[in-house]
């Protein structure tokens, strides 16, 4: 089981099937997912893709937590993931989607500090990656953000990427 988080302003909760309505209906704005490959466009697939995400075991600490307001716990802002990195086997990948309305605020930010904080003082990991497409200048700005730093320039694929890491020993 994941552990929830009351940052300041928010509470950031293990994910589950009561999100999926809100999942999906961020995913479909393009502005929320036009730095990101998936099948978006596509409501069976997209529906199946989300669902396999939320189903899947993950190592424990690690998964998918969903970000609402304390004050306003009924509207889902967005969702933070702290996973075993898919395209590279031994890191683990912290990254984060929140809905349109959600923006300018800090709540990604916020939420990103409460879960590299878990990372580095439950989980003792040595280090975090955040890889973002190299436009994503909002997310680049999160990740500067939680004091991580650029290491590389990587490419999955055709997609580009910038690598960002934040390492336990700069962060505790």
């Amino acid at each position: 089981m994941l552990p929830t988080f009351d940052t300041r302003r928010l509470r950031v909760r293990p994910r589950s099937h009561a999100d999926l309505d809100q999942c999906l209906s961020m995913d479909r704005d393009p502005l929320v997912t036009q730095f990101i490959p998936g099948p978006w466009s596509e409501p069976d697939k997209h529906r199946a893709f989300v669902l396999n995400r939320m189903d899947q075991q993950y190592p424990d600490g690690l998964g998918y937590w969903s970000v609402v307001r304390k004050d306003e716990p009924e509207i889902f802002l967005g969702w933070i993931l702290l996973l075993p990195y898919e395209a590279v086997s031994d890191e683990i990948e912290i990254g984060w989607r929140f809905s349109r309305r959600s923006w300018g605020h800090g709540y990604a930010t916020e939420a990103a500090s409460a879960v590299l904080d878990h990372a580095f003082c439950s989980l003792k990991l040595d280090y975090v990656v955040a890889d973002i497409h190299p436009e994503n200048f909002a997310s680049i700005r999160v990740a500067e953000k939680t004091g991580m730093t650029f290491v590389e320039n990587r490419t999955f694929g055709s997609e580009p990427a910038r690598s960002f890491r934040a390492f336990a020993k700069d962060y505790l």
